[in-house]
Parts: structure tokens; C-alpha cells; sequence
């Protein structure tokens, strides 16, 4: 255990540039401190004492304002940035070298008692108030922004935002980003998917309408009176037939 909390005050001080001193990590931030009582209370519950398990945790929110089940799995060098309101549910599994920052739900969405949370794995980094809900799969090296809602597995290397989740960066375009990106969101502008998807629709209509304006020159026949004013000052034309 003693190593595991090294490799964790070793992450904070990669990561994060206002941590100066391992002591510093050690008294004043929050995220280290709920990974201990983590550990502890983890240890606890794979022991069979899970009742144990529950309280441990459970003080650990109290002091940290960091919930997480003891019977999450999480592997080394987890970086938990500022970490208020942060909840990871009992069957979430994380992978090595993952940043969760501030509001992040880990959360399920069944009664079952199966595996119902998520799975993070290496490298993930999820924003501030993004929630992952489901037993779905966040891929290696995948970016969460901000606020985001991921109800469908993220394939590894891809930056996802907006409610829900949609692609907004693919692992090609990722490569400037990929030794760390903060909040989960490249700093460099990034596509609203939201907006390519309605630019990508305005692009079809008007290949439609070039289309059927051909159609009506070869037949002959004129363009209704209405998509012809409308065409003249530019705005998409629209047949009143």
C-alpha cells in the first residue's frame, strides 16, 4: 500500500503545477486523502468486512467530500483533482494513470447487483461534472469534457462532449493532446458535434435542390414562383407545392 500511495503523490506532482512538496500533497488535497481511506476501507471490503468497508468510506466523504464505494477497483496513479462532489459507484473499475476531476459521477443505472458502473481505462481523463453512466466501457487514452453525459461506450483516443456525448475529436486529430489534456478538453478549438451535424444536414438540402432546379431545367418546367424569391436573396429555397 505504502508504494500505491508514493505512485499517487508522484501523479499529483506530474500533473499538477500548483503542488510544490510531497507534504503539501499529503495535508491539502482532498484527492489524495480519499484515495487513502480508500485503500484502507478497500482492503476491508475485499477482507470480507464490509460493513468496516462502508464506515471507513463513508468517513472518508465526510472529511474529503469525495465518495468512493470500497468495492470500486482502481489502479495506480489516479489523480483526483480537486475532487469535491466526485462519486465512483461500487462496480466502476479505473485503469492506471487516470484524472477525474471536481462533480464527476461514476454512477449505474440498474437495480441489478452485476456489474452496473463504468469502466475507465488507462489514461482516461474525465472533466469537471461530466457523468458516466452504465456499465460501459471509457477507452484507453479517451478524453470527457466537461459536464458531459456518456450513456454509450467511447472508443479509446476519441474526445467526447455535450449531452449526450458525441465524437467531437477522433484519436487522429488527438496526437498534440495526448500526454495530458486538463478538464478532458483540448485547449485548441474542437467542433461542436451538434453543429456539424446541422451543417452536414444544410449540405444535403442544398445538394437536393440543386438537384431537382437540374431536373425542372431538363423537363422544362419552371421553379415555383416562392423558391425562386427565396433563391434571389439567398435563403434556401422551399417549393410551395
Amino acid at each position: 500500500m505504502i508504494k500505491k500511495l508514493r505512485d499517487d503523490i508522484d501523479a499529483i506532482l506530474a500533473r499538477d503545477p500548483a503542488a510544490r512538496t510531497r507534504l503539501e500533497v499529503i495535508l491539502c488535497y482532498p484527492g489524495f486523502q480519499a484515495l487513502l481511506f480508500y485503500h484502507v476501507s478497500h482492503a476491508a471490503w475485499t477482507a470480507g468486512w464490509r460493513l468496516l468497508g462502508r464506515f471507513l468510506s463513508h468517513v472518508g466523504r465526510v472529511l474529503t467530500g469525495i465518495e468512493i464505494h470500497p468495492g470500486a477497483r482502481i489502479g495506480r496513479r489516479l489523480f483526483v483533482d480537486h475532487g469535491m462532489g466526485l462519486v465512483i459507484g461500487e462496480t466502476a473499475e479505473i485503469g492506471d494513470d487516470v484524472t477525474l476531476y471536481h462533480g464527476v459521477t461514476l454512477g449505474g443505472t440498474s437495480l441489478n447487483r452485476g456489474k452496473r458502473h463504468p469502466t475507465l481505462e488507462d489514461g482516461v481523463i474525465v472533466g469537471a461534472g461530466a457523468q458516466i453512466l452504465g456499465p460501459i466501457t471509457v477507452g484507453a487514452g479517451a478524453r470527457v469534457g466537461a459536464n458531459a453525459v456518456v450513456l454509450t461506450p467511447v472508443a479509446p483516443g476519441t474526445t467526447v462532449v455535450g449531452i449526450p456525448a458525441k465524437v467531437a475529436l477522433s484519436s487522429s486529430t488527438l496526437r498534440e493532446d495526448a500526454e495530458f489534456c486538463a478538464y478532458g478538453t483540448p485547449a485548441r478549438d474542437i467542433p461542436d458535434p451538434v453543429q456539424r451535424a446541422m451543417e452536414a444536414t444544410l449540405a444535403e438540402v442544398a445538394a437536393l435542390r440543386r438537384r431537382v432546379e437540374e431536373l425542372e431545367r431538363e423537363s422544362g418546367m419552371p421553379a415555383p414562383a416562392g423558391r425562386r424569391e427565396m433563391t434571389a436573396m439567398g435563403a434556401p429555397a422551399r417549393s410551395d407545392a
